[in-house]
């Protein structure tokens, strides 16, 4: 019988996006190669699934901080222009 995706068990909460991904990629290729008990592919499909979402979230967090980021520093730039310039720049 097949070997199921690498690294599997554990908790996923733990990982690296890094890790999540490379998780994710092998749980597919375990998947696309076919040859699974249903049990052993819903398994993997499940995995694959908290995965997607946990790498999802992980991304839309790290936007998040960049956005923040963006914001605050657009305001502190803004306020330094207006501090420092009295008209327009040359």
């Amino acid at each position: 019988m097949p070997e199921t995706a690498p690294n599997s068990g554990g908790d996923i909460g733990d990982l690296s996006f890094e890790q999540a991904m490379s998780r994710l990629d092998e749980t597919v290729e375990a998947l696309e190669a076919g040859g699974l008990a249903l049990a052993d592919a819903t398994r993997l499909f499940e995995e694959g699934m908290k995965l997607a979402r946990l790498c999802s979230e992980m991304l839309a967090s790290a936007e998040l901080r960049i956005t923040r980021i963006q914001t605050a520093y657009g305001e502190q730039m803004r306020m330094l222009e207006e501090q420092g310039q009295g008209g327009p720049p040359c």
